[in-house]
């Protein structure tokens, strides 16, 4: 199983309430119909290691598919509509890691 993480650092405008009320329920609408789609996480950054300091990441969100084959067939058809809807909700460039999970307990 691979765990594709869209990372958003916190170095710009985030808007959390756009993204988790409207650009996620359309990506996993859109996403969670592909083949080998296992499930989808959001997180919200609160805080660094250090107590009352800012997160290193305003928000991730990480996509579980059985392939990365399977998660770009999911996503290709559909990347024009959701990379266009990103200036909706933030001028963060994402960072993007494919991970093989190793333990999902």
């Amino acid at each position: 199983m691979i765990k594709l993480s869209i990372l958003y650092p916190n170095n710009g405008r985030f808007d959390m309430d756009y993204y988790l009320n409207r650009h996620m329920p359309r990506s996993i609408e859109l996403l969670s119909k592909g083949r080998g789609y296992r499930g989808v996480s959001v997180e919200r950054g609160l805080s660094g290691a250090a107590p009352s300091s800012l997160p290193v990441h305003v928000a991730m969100c990480h996509y579980l598919f059985d392939t990365a084959d399977d998660f770009m067939a999911a996503f290709l058809p559909h990347a024009a509509e959701l990379q266009g809807d990103m200036p909706n909700y933030t001028d963060i460039e994402p960072i993007i890691q494919v991970s093989e999970v190793a333990i999902n307990r």
